[in-house]
């Protein structure tokens, strides 16, 4: 089985989005550095109202793969938090038609489904479950999260502190441009956060 490694940023900006809108469905972009697939760096989350291949999922697309491109990364996978609470199969996950785009032009590409029974204040297991593209299919890969108990504490020290109220994803940019999809001003807040552990 191959696995997939999450970066404490990019584990801890996927856990916010689901905290920030734990009545709705969310998703995102998985970016890894160029030539190392499957190491995920960074996310950037996208919605958390029309999950599906969209228009503006199009758009969106295309502005996160230029920024990502200036700073050597590439779009390799796509994360997803489903809408109900028990349902967190790959089958039912909403928008998986982008993965399948994903797909098309990185080989190696992942889907980090999000476990909601998983997520709290005392983590102690990653709350994501990865597939990845193989053979023409999607097969379940090990998920991994580097530094994995100080991550998951720098987690729960950003849910008790209200954290994710301070994340913006693309629709949070779409209703104000102000709103930085990139989260640029949460980048530093983490790595300060993340330092503590």
């Amino acid at each position: 089985m191959s696995e997939t490694m999450f970066d404490a940023r990019a584990y801890c900006k996927i856990m916010l989005h689901a905290a920030k809108y734990p009545h709705l469905a969310v998703n995102g972009l998985l970016l890894a550095e160029t030539g190392n697939p499957n190491v995920i760096v960074d996310v950037v989350p996208l919605f958390h109202q029309c999950l599906h291949v969209s228009p503006m999922a199009e758009v969106a697309m295309v502005q996160v793969e230029t920024k990502a491109s200036q700073k050597g990364q590439l779009i390799v996978g796509y994360y997803v938090g489903c809408e109900n609470f028990y349902d967190n199969r790959f089958e039912r996950a909403p928008g998986i038609r982008i993965a399948d785009k994903i797909a098309e032009h990185c080989p190696d590409a992942c889907i980090a489904v999000i476990d909601n029974r998983a997520i709290s204040i005392n983590m102690r297991y990653p709350a994501l479950r990865i597939w990845q593209y193989r053979d023409n299919r999607w097969l379940k890969a090990k998920c991994v999260v580097e530094n994995d108990h100080d991550t998951f504490d720098a987690v729960s020290c950003l849910l008790q502190r209200g954290a994710a109220k301070e994340l913006h994803d693309y629709d949070n940019y779409l209703d104000n441009t102000q709103n930085d999809w990139n989260n640029v001003h949460f980048n530093g807040d983490l790595k300060q956060i993340l330092s503590m552990f």
